[in-house]
């Protein structure tokens, strides 16, 4: 029988509008789609399209083929020329062995075993944000929690000033919501921001990040520190380095990316758990199942619903001829809730297992380097949290980010009853 925990919204929704997410993710469009037209043609504003791959397991082989579908023409929707690209680049946008030499040079501070050696640091951080909205009976959430958090340990791994880290993470949040009102002035889709094409997502902001991160990486060379920006300016074995611009392009990629999508993991997971609150209690008495339940929040949430690929040559998937130059946009968001991979797919199953969900571009090359680091803040903060808890609901509208690209809730208002 199947259990379905979630609005599944409309089941012909345009998975290409900003404003569709505004309401929630469209599953039953994606199930639609996954059932009749796994490989689908979508036109977008620009008078071209794109294949959109919907199932589980072409989510995968597409990840996983990166000689066929390329990054290096960008991981967004948006068309971009050349000199767009080559502008913007980050290791997200490169291909094998260019992205396999890059993350070679930025991956040591994000490793498994550099990463646990954070625990202590991160622990601290998250009970210092618990103590702050302690006895509150009501909080926002997003702004008072999961905002917090990773702010702080952002800070804390690039070695900045503490009083910094609203400052950056206002120009993330511009960054990575530059689809929404709320976060910039400077809407993709509703100002004419070709003054900015040359900068990372179109925006202005990345001008202040990158002379931010010039003055921050100035100070590091004349005085090296124990941080993740001196260890940047490290030569590799072999005396690679990172040029300036890739350096600046990797800054402005930390404090979008870093921040907010584990935000928005936190809190679609606390959600979740309001919605369960005999599971909510039940963490809270045994904390140790909280590690196994977060790969079920990691699934449910699908923070980053896509990327794009490009076809470097004519090929064919579930019998669609895609051409060469075609974009190719892989769902994770649809992906994870693929009955054929996930029995019950809409039931929030804390203790699912096997849990092998797409999040993090898992069974790519493009694994999320920042992986590690958000499975322990996620893991910590629950640790944390919800034993201090007795009781937590959703007490007022939950907002979401306008944006087809990352699903994110914006404030999550909660009535709290503490221990």
């Amino acid at each position: 029988m199947t259990t379905v925990d979630i609005d599944l919204g409309d089941a012909h929704a345009d998975i290409t509008s900003h404003d569709t997410y505004v309401d929630g993710v469209p599953y039953a469009t994606f199930e639609r789609l996954r059932r009749d037209d796994p490989v689908s043609w979508w036109e977008d504003g620009d008078g071209e399209g794109f294949w959109a791959v919907t199932r589980y397991d072409d989510v995968l082989a597409v990840s996983r083929q990166t000689e066929l579908f390329s990054s290096a023409q960008g991981i967004r929707l948006e068309q971009m020329t050349p000199e767009e690209t080559g502008a913007r680049r980050t290791m997200m946008e490169m291909d094998p062995p260019q992205h396999t030499r890059y993350r070679r040079m930025v991956s040591k501070p994000f490793s498994r075993r550099e990463v646990f050696a954070y625990e202590t640091a991160v622990r601290a951080l998250a009970r210092e944000v618990v103590d702050e909205v302690h006895g509150r009976p009501s909080i926002d959430f997003v702004h008072d929690v999961a905002r917090e958090l990773p702010m702080r340990m952002l800070g804390r791994l690039l070695g900045l000033p503490r009083e910094d880290g609203e400052y950056l993470v206002r120009r993330g949040d511009a960054l990575i919501g530059n689809t929404d009102p709320e976060f910039t002035d400077y809407v993709v889709d509703q100002v004419d921001t070709d003054a900015f094409r040359l900068l990372p997502f179109r925006s202005p902001v990345s001008l202040e990040l990158f002379e931010y991160a010039a003055r921050a990486m100035d100070l590091r060379r004349a005085t090296p520190t124990d941080d993740v920006l001196s260890a940047l300016l490290k030569p590799t074995a072999d005396g690679e380095l990172l040029t300036d611009h890739e350096l600046k392009n990797f800054f402005t990629l930390m404090v979008a990316a870093g921040n907010d999508t584990t935000r928005y993991t936190m809190a679609a997971g606390m959600k979740a758990l309001c919605e369960r609150p005999a599971l909510l209690d039940q963490l809270g008495r045994e904390p140790g199942r909280i590690e196994l339940c977060n790969e079920e929040i990691l699934r449910w949430s699908s923070v980053t619903m896509h990327f794009r690929r490009t076809a470097t040559r004519t090929t064919e998937l579930r019998g669609r001829t895609i051409n060469a130059g075609d974009r190719v946009v892989i769902w994770f968001v649809s992906a994870n809730y693929d009955g054929d991979q996930f029995p019950d797919p809409y039931h929030f199953d804390a203790e699912r297992t096997p849990n092998d969900h797409a999040t993090f571009g898992r069974h790519s090359p493009h694994l999320c380097i920042g992986a590690q680091l958000a499975r322990l803040e996620l893991k910590v903060l629950f640790e944390e949290l919800l034993p201090r808890m007795r009781s937590a609901a959703v007490a007022g509208p939950v907002e979401r980010l306008r944006s087809n690209f990352i699903s994110g809730i914006k404030h999550l208002p909660l009535e709290v009853e503490w221990r």
